[in-house]
């Protein structure tokens, strides 16, 4: 059982909270059992899992199953998983799996295009929205927060494993490209006439979402076909991005049933 905070692992899981030290070792962390239990039934493997026996009791079979798809397993005591989790309260288990595990995008029927979201919450609960409404996936621009955040990962619910998420360096020439492919491109815009249940969503579609503060940028806000608003009580001046998203994705759901 590892219980020292200055065991090498520790120190280098430790990192892993640090979005520059996921990039640069390649790897990101994992924890909680529902995230565990994601990543198996997606048939990931993982590179290393450091568990409590608390945990191993509570969950013989995934332990089991968590046992033949990792490079390493480590038995540590609850000081140190603490130390390696970024909750407060970590349930048992965390662990690392190589980063670039998602599918890439391929936009056919409907998508969300993401521009300089920040608030990790906010892109967890698009992504878990993204796979309950049936999009396609999302497209994210390269200045968004990482997609395999700790709370990005948390706040999708075990759903990141399921659905396809990129980022991009260039997303006016990526829809773009979309465009020039036939998908209707749509721009969430406070300053437009038009409420998103006017707009006929069973078409190819892609979504544009902005910053959580400043929204679309002019120049990818230019590129849309139709510019939407979602109306709002006097008084109110947004909604969070997670919301607005969720609203025209079901509504495209809503449409297409």
């Amino acid at each position: 059982m590892l219980t020292s905070l200055q065991n090498p692992l520790v120190k280098q899981m430790r990192k892993l909270h640090r979005a520059r030290e996921r990039h640069q070792q390649q790897v990101f962390l994992l924890e909680g059992t529902n995230l565990i239990e994601a990543a198996c039934l997606a048939d990931r493997q993982f590179s290393t899992v450091c568990y409590t026996a608390d945990w191993q009791g509570r969950y013989p079979h995934l332990w089991e199953q968590v046992g033949h798809r990792s490079q390493r397993l480590e038995e540590v005591s609850p000081e140190v998983l603490r130390a390696i989790a970024t909750t407060v309260e970590p349930d048992g288990v965390v662990a690392t799996i190589a980063r670039a595990t998602t599918p890439v995008p391929v936009f056919s029927s409907l998508g969300l295009v993401l521009e300089t979201i920040q608030d990790p919450g906010n892109l967890g609960t698009m992504i878990r929205t993204s796979a309950a409404a049936g999009a396609d996936g999302l497209l994210l621009s390269s200045d968004s927060v990482d997609p395999d955040h700790p709370k990005v990962l948390r706040a999708s619910a075990g759903l990141w494993f399921q659905t396809p998420i990129a980022t991009c360096d260039n997303l006016v020439a990526e829809v773009s490209r979309y465009r020039q492919q036939g998908m209707q491109v749509i721009a969430t815009l406070p300053t437009a006439t038009q409420t998103y249940w006017q707009l006929d969503l069973r078409q190819p579609s892609l979504i544009l979402l902005g910053n959580e503060g400043a929204g679309l940028s002019p120049d990818l806000a230019a590129l849309a076909h139709q510019e939407v608003t979602i109306p709002l009580s006097p008084g109110v001046e947004s909604l969070n991005v997670a919301i607005a998203a969720a609203l025209l994705l079901y509504e495209a759901k809503r449409q297409r049933m």
